[in-house]
């Protein structure tokens, strides 16, 4: 006769499987779309506050330049908030989405715009909207410095090709 298995081993099991599941679902997103792979660039130690500041003023520039009230969000490799600056006026809704965008950015290492490309394809591409922290929205990008992505940018406030345009002076800064 088969004894009943005690509630810590079907607890562990439970877990176990639930990772496995999510795992599963992750690969099959990732591999299974003609989205670009993550940026081979190893992760590198976390970007400064003096560097995220200069990749803040970079991108705040442009959105000045075009007259377009924007907020821009520095991450280190880990998607945490290193620094945050907007331009007065900007949407407080934008304040969250800039943050998003870079954390994604530095999350899964390549530019928010991908998985925007990817669900606006349809098809395979929609799975991207259950990959928890991929923010389908342009504007997003990781940050490189000798090599290494030491954080990301992610800017908000205007269209996705707007914020994208702020944003990628923001990521080239510090190369």
């Amino acid at each position: 006769m088969n004894k009943p298995r005690p509630k810590s081993s079907r607890a562990k099991e439970s877990a176990a499987l639930a990772i496995a599941k999510t795992l599963a679902v992750l690969l099959l997103v990732l591999g299974a779309t003609n989205a670009p792979a993550q940026m081979p660039n190893p992760y590198g130690a976390p970007i400064t506050l003096e560097n995220a500041k200069k990749a803040a003023a970079a991108a705040l520039a442009e959105a000045r330049k075009n007259n377009w009230t924007m907020a821009a969000a520095i991450t280190d490799t880990a998607g945490y908030l290193v620094y945050f600056e907007k331009i007065d006026g900007t949407q407080t809704g934008s304040t969250f989405v800039a943050v998003d965008k870079a954390r994604s950015a530095a999350l899964y290492k390549r530019p928010t715009k991908v998985f925007q490309d990817a669900v606006a394809a349809g098809g395979e591409g929609l799975r991207f909207l259950r990959l928890e922290g991929a923010v389908p929205i342009e504007g997003g990008f990781p940050i490189v410095m000798d090599g290494k992505v030491v954080g990301a940018i992610g800017v908000s406030g205007g269209t996705s090709a707007q914020d994208g345009q702020c944003a990628k002076p923001g990521a080239d800064a510090l190369k």
